[in-house]
């Protein structure tokens, strides 16, 4: 009993050495310390442990980020060309759209472009940049498909707004733009279209309303997958 009353001493004094021995200012002793303190890789280094010494990793081949919807139309003049004569705004021409597309041109577009699409902005007006033409130039004939395809991959000194911009914002925008030059143009106002059709709906024709976005958006890139 006596000695099962010294142990127990013992073990409280050990204990309490070994807390006391503690401070504050160092950290403790470790035990497999690299199971919980992660290796501190550096972005873009080359590491023997990763395939190729690459430490970041492109994707996955057909892999589509959440929201990007594949663009089935090239960079190139070939597919400008197919875009300005075939592709058209899928969004319906309500109040709403315009609007948003309004405030979301002023953000992105207006600082070149200007706020009456005349090529004006002010980043023109400074003379920071130059040779921005207006939306009712007669040589650019533009249309809502070219409008959207240099949107998506830019050209010239305008870069892409397809990171900036998802695709039914870039549809927005897009009507703004058109409805800009019939103003330069001077063509009355074109009427808005009375639809219960959400642009869900739109962009999606193929999902019944009421489905959850997020599967419209894994279904799209599942599509875009076994292209």
């Amino acid at each position: 009993m006596t000695s099962l009353f010294n142990k127990s001493i013992f073990a409280v004094v050990l204990a309490g050495l070994l807390v006391s021995c503690a401070g504050k200012d160092e950290p403790n002793y470790q035990y497999f310390p690299d199971m919980y303190e992660p290796v501190p890789y550096e972005a873009y280094g080359a590491y023997p442990i990763f395939q190729n010494e690459q430490e970041a990793k492109l994707p996955v081949d057909g892999s589509v980020p959440r929201g990007w919807l594949p663009y089935e139309y090239p960079n190139t003049p070939e597919g400008k060309a197919d875009a300005k004569a075939n592709l058209q705004n899928p969004l319906p021409y309500t109040e709403d759209n315009l609007n948003k597309g309004k405030a979301l041109y002023t953000i992105y577009c207006a600082v070149c472009h200007g706020d009456k699409g005349d090529g004006k902005g002010i980043l023109v007006q400074r003379e920071k940049i130059l040779g921005v033409p207006a939306y009712n130039d007669a040589g650019r004939a533009i249309t809502e498909g070219d409008v959207y395809h240099v949107m998506y991959y830019g050209i010239n000194n305008m870069g892409s707004y397809a990171v900036q911009t998802n695709e039914e914002e870039r549809w927005q925008i897009d009507y703004y733009v058109m409805s800009l030059k019939a103003q330069l143009d001077g063509q009355a106002e074109r009427p808005f279209e009375k639809t219960n059709m959400t642009n869900k709906e739109a962009l999606f024709p193929e999902v019944k309303a009421g489905q959850d976005s997020t599967s419209v958006d894994m279904a799209s890139a599942e599509t875009a997958s076994q292209e």
